[in-house]
């Protein structure tokens, strides 16, 4: 067992790409510093966020919920990273790389929740 979310491997995925997601939207245009920008932030981070919480919860049955929320997070930045893909603001390399990392993350994510209904 862990002893802190920190050392959890899909807390570690999970942050590593929301420095991603900052560092390929640092030098978008301003105007979409209201937009695009805080929205693919934000949902980036909450996957890592949500993972997090779910590790400070003791029943069961709010962890998975967390796991859930984290995993929302994920698929709505998965969105938004096609969309900056496709408007040209994150080049196509790095958002099908990332893309990548995060469906394995997704992946990781549906273990841990099925892990812990079967400890219900």
């Amino acid at each position: 067992m862990f002893k802190s979310f920190k050392d959890m491997p899909i807390w570690k995925v999970a942050m590593e790409i929301a420095e991603k997601i900052f560092k390929y939207t640092n030098n978008l245009p301003r105007k979409e510093d209201y937009g695009f920008t805080s929205q693919i932030r934000r949902s980036g981070l909450s996957i890592s966020a949500n993972i997090a919480e779910a590790f400070g919860r003791y029943h069961i049955s709010n962890k998975i919920n967390f796991y859930y929320t984290s995993r929302g997070s994920l698929t709505e930045t998965q969105s938004h990273l096609e969309y900056g893909k496709r408007v040209g603001y994150i080049n196509q390399n790095d958002a099908e790389s990332l893309d990548k990392q995060l469906e394995l993350l997704h992946k990781d994510i549906n273990k841990v929740i099925t892990a812990l209904r079967k400890s219900k």
